[in-house]
């Protein structure tokens, strides 16, 4: 059952990264991008060390996002007037409006992914895998608890 389980989640990861990569394609985004942008929506704007925290993602990985984001003019990063090392990131028009298509990709993307399941299961879904989430964040913050 473990290989089974483990298989099974890792084979729904790569499915769904690569059907949000075919989605994001035409917007001209790439999987993550996509995550940076619905935080700012979400927060407003923020340091670039707080994406790089909420996204669960290295400092490096979302200076290359927002790089990538700010040239195509979706969002718009200023020096943080407290340490101007740091950046603050915010969205642009053009980045607002790319959210709201990002948000309906999304729902797409959620209603195939649980095509065929009876409505309950899919209800419980977003909280099942949640838990399944945690369980492995606590693995990876306490490793000698999983005998490791």
């Amino acid at each position: 059952m473990a290989t089974a389980i483990s298989q099974a989640i890792r084979l729904l990861s790569l499915r769904h990264r690569a059907r949000a990569a075919a989605l994001l394609a035409p917007l001209g985004l790439h999987p993550g991008q996509e995550a940076l942008l619905l935080e700012l929506a979400r927060t407003g704007p923020r340091i670039q060390a707080q994406l790089s925290e909420a996204l669960g993602c290295e400092p490096p990985s979302v200076t290359l996002m927002a790089r990538k984001l700010e040239a195509a003019g979706h969002i718009r990063r200023t020096p943080a007037p407290s340490d101007k090392r740091a950046s603050i990131v915010e969205l642009t028009d053009s980045g607002r409006a790319l959210v709201e298509r990002i948000k309906q990709l999304w729902c797409a993307l959620a209603a195939e992914t649980v095509a065929g399941l009876p409505a309950q299961a899919a209800a419980e879904l977003p909280g099942v895998l949640r838990t399944l989430a945690d369980n492995v964040d606590a693995r990876v913050r306490h490793p000698r608890d999983a005998g490791l």
